[in-house]
């Protein structure tokens, strides 16, 4: 009896060891574990292939500064040949220690509220349909590192931002005052953000998101963001950054700041077309062919805090557009560069773009928008050619390049010099491609004035 009553204890013990095994075994993954077997590598949605992004202050756009009023401008932009709208943040903006009179779009007090100075609701519904009636495409600004700081998530939820050792909460930065600095440690915290993000795509329709300081954000966050959202949708998502992994599982596109940079300096003479060269090879083993890259001469931040593009590329401004639009990557034009804006938009103020003015801006951009768009040989990633650098007998000076793809060929040559300048190829190039601007066919043998370009297509 003793020992049935020990095999029965030890069979009674078995059962347990073996249930809890198989109860642990069975145990759902947590929420990490399960969305990082199940994220996919971006892909890149198909109609982004050969298109251009145009940065929108809705502030600043027109008088009203209104979504209705910057809807009457969606003809003209279509004309021009840019197709995807990323609208600056669209939310309320805070009251609370606020900069200037009308503050900064990126103080968000409600991540679920319009801001009433640009219209309702169904305002911004009505722009976002008649933009996907043009087969155009509109993505959002969003501000997930840091709120307004009357937003009501801080009374709600103060354990969601970053506090000092005193117990305070604070800025991302001590120089942004006007923002308190989300703490994404706290799980919680990042799914409201998430849902917030959602929101906007199921019930708004918009096609993705410019995502701002997405560097100083966690990419887990972004990982399992970009997740969620494509269950909805195919989203388009641009990350104010340049971290290479950023591309992996979230982001389609990032901010070629350095190539930016580097053209500035090369105008101020601080750099050279060798320096360009050595870039343009950085970037091709830094990031993956597949990964689209922003090219741009001007943004928001650019133009309000560094100055015009005329104030920093002066009279290589045309010759770095066309670079721009060229090399790979996706071109960038920001509101008012058609029109020449030859101010610096105060920031937090009201402060009109012209729209009145001559600018030989606007048929340079759409002829060389309506080239990316239907020559594959520029479309962005690989769904355009790669960039071969062509030689001449004044390398320090003239950069030349081609991009082929099939039977599509682009070959662009700039004079990167305030001098003219006379060369030819080192080794001559029988292409018979025409000149985008003038139908001349190429040869080997060039003048250029300063700032000079040509560009050169397939028919």
């Amino acid at each position: 009896m003793k020992t049935k009553k020990l095999t029965l204890k030890a069979r009674t013990l078995i059962i347990y060891i073996l249930t809890l095994t198989l109860l642990i075994a069975c145990k759902p993954a947590t929420n990490n574990q399960e969305k990082n077997t199940e994220y996919q590598k971006v892909k890149q949605v198909e109609w982004s292939k050969n298109l251009s992004i145009y940065e929108v202050n809705i502030r600043q756009y027109t008088s009203e500064g209104t979504f209705n009023a910057f809807a009457e401008h969606l003809p003209r932009l279509k004309e021009l040949g840019t197709d995807i709208l990323w609208l600056m943040p669209i939310h309320p903006i805070g009251g609370k220690n606020r900069k200037g009179t009308m503050g900064s779009y990126y103080a968000v007090k409600d991540y679920y509220g319009i801001n009433p100075e640009f219209g309702t609701e169904e305002d911004f519904i009505n722009l976002i349909n008649k933009i996907h009636e043009l087969e155009m495409y509109v993505i959002i600004d969003w501000v997930a590192n840091h709120s307004a700081w009357d937003n009501e998530l801080i009374n709600q939820h103060p354990d969601w931002y970053t506090k000092n050792e005193e117990g305070k909460i604070v800025p991302p930065v001590p120089d942004w005052t006007d923002v308190a600095d989300f703490n994404f440690e706290i799980p919680e915290m990042q799914e409201y953000m998430t849902d917030a993000l959602k929101y906007w795509v199921k019930d708004f329709n918009i096609d993705g998101y410019r995502c701002d300081v997405a560097g100083m954000v966690p990419i887990e966050f972004w990982n399992n963001a970009r997740y969620e959202l494509d269950k909805i949708k195919p989203v388009f998502m641009l990350a104010e950054a340049d971290e290479p992994e950023l591309h992996e599982y979230a982001f389609d596109m990032t901010y070629a700041w350095t190539m930016h940079f580097l053209w500035n300096e090369i105008v101020e003479g601080k750099k050279t077309v060798d320096d360009l060269v050595n870039q343009y090879e950085i970037e091709k083993t830094k990031y993956n062919s597949s990964d689209y890259r922003l090219n741009f001469t001007s943004n928001h931040d650019e133009n309000s805090w560094k100055g015009t593009v005329f104030e920093r590329l002066g009279d290589a401004t045309k010759v770095f557009a066309v670079l721009s639009v060229t090399a790979p990557g996706m071109p960038l034009i920001y509101s008012g560069q058609e029109a020449c804006l030859d101010k610096m938009l105060l920031f937090f103020e009201k402060d009109t773009i012209n729209w009145e003015k001559e600018c030989c801006l606007k048929d340079l951009y759409t002829a060389l928008l309506k080239l990316k768009k239907e020559n594959p040989a520029l479309w962005n990633g690989d769904f355009g050619g790669t960039m071969e650098r062509i030689t001449t007998t004044a390398d320090d000076k003239i950069f030349a390049f081609s991009r082929t793809k099939d039977d599509n060929q682009v070959i662009t040559i700039l004079n990167l010099s305030p001098k003219e300048v006379e060369f030819e190829f080192t080794n001559p190039i029988n292409s018979g491609l025409t000149e985008l601007f003038t139908d001349e066919i190429f040869s080997n043998n060039y003048k250029f004035e300063a700032w000079g370009y040509k560009v050169f297509k397939t028919e």
